[in-house]
């Protein structure tokens, strides 16, 4: 108690002091030398043996999901219907006039969504977020939106001039936003019942755990019905492989952003882009006088699979790792004793 006697004081119930415990290395079986059965009875002792002058009353923050208001779920519908907006712009426009709506439309659809994320279950304090992280995350969109073109292109011996956008997987991306949220929120909410209920720092991992990878299939599948829907609509490629790896790749980076976790999904964000970035760059300087061996890995994967399966493959491993570290963090209980911030 002396040790934690600031957690202690401050707690508003003892499931913040089993989280902050947990944070700090305390498990079932060191609490068990304290002759108590798990983390969380030690916890109920610790917070009602702190003296208090007075009771605290619950704090909003305190009170998880619940608190926050419904403005973020209109939010997270403002990317995908500006970025609507700007493809019809698109569609409708020619020569210069389409410069301007291509970089009008870029900048709405970067305020819009900056406001999604500003609230809700995926917001993170602007501490949390870092410069090289949205470098990062603008990069791998913007690869999505020219990157196979440029590919192709490169290897063919151009470009001689504009090249095709995928405008497909990017609408379906931003008009993902909206089922990200509900889907965070989903977890959150849930993640936090179980918390409540939940006896045993194991119980509660082995209960997160199933509802978290729910939750991502749920997005999934939530994603996959936008890609076909735009590439319907559009008349253009769905790209699943593609877009559907760099949608769970962005979630399970706010995800873990949004609790604090901001080191991995930054590496793994900066790995991605510069891998993507390489094979960009092997392909041109494979032109240069006996330099041709550069472009070798990628025009033998291209001609494979096509230009899609370079960010297949570097979102699909970069989604991968970063899915095993989440189901390691986010199915702790120091992730969800409280809520990130306020909505």
């Amino acid at each position: 108690m002396h040790r934690h006697r600031e957690l202690c004081e401050r707690a508003v119930d003892p499931l913040e002091i089993a989280a902050g415990l947990e944070a700090h290395g305390v498990t079932d079986r060191t609490a068990a030398r304290f002759r108590h059965r798990d983390v969380f009875s030690l916890a109920e002792e610790m917070y009602a043996r702190v003296p208090r002058d007075a009771e605290p009353a619950p704090q909003p923050v305190a009170a998880g999901p619940r608190a926050e208001g419904g403005a973020w779920a209109v939010l997270a519908l403002l990317p995908g219907t500006l970025c609507a907006a700007t493809v019809v712009g698109l569609r409708l426009t020619e020569g210069r006039p389409r410069l301007a709506v291509a970089a009008a439309g870029a900048l709405a659809v970067a305020i819009g969504l900056r406001a999604a994320l500003g609230r809700g279950p995926l917001h993170a304090p602007s501490h949390h977020t870092t410069g090289a992280t949205r470098a990062w995350t603008c990069w791998l969109l913007a690869y999505a939106l020219l990157g196979d073109g440029l590919l192709s292109a490169g290897l063919e011996g151009g470009p001689d001039g504009p090249w095709p956008l995928a405008t497909a997987p990017v609408l379906a991306l931003a008009l993902a936003c909206a089922p990200a949220a509900w889907c965070a929120r989903l977890f959150a909410v849930r993640a936090r019942r179980r918390l409540t209920a939940s006896r045993g720092l194991e119980e509660f991992a082995a209960s997160a755990k199933p509802l978290l990878l729910g939750t991502f299939v749920l997005f999934l599948c939530s994603l996959g019905a936008l890609l076909a829907l735009c590439a319907a609509l559009l008349d253009e490629s769905a790209d699943y492989p593609g877009a559907g790896t760099l949608g769970a790749l962005l979630l399970l980076a706010r995800l873990l952003t949004a609790r604090g976790f901001t080191h991995a999904p930054a590496v793994v964000l900066g790995v991605a882009a510069a891998a993507e970035a390489t094979a960009l760059a092997a392909v041109f300087a494979g032109r240069l006088p006996g330099c041709s061996y550069l472009a070798t890995p990628v025009d033998t994967v291209v001609g494979a699979w096509g230009p899609g399966a370079v960010p297949t493959l570097v979102c699909g491993a970069a989604a991968l790792s970063l899915l095993i570290h989440t189901t390691r963090t986010l199915t702790r209980a120091s992730a969800h004793a409280l809520p990130p911030g306020p909505p």
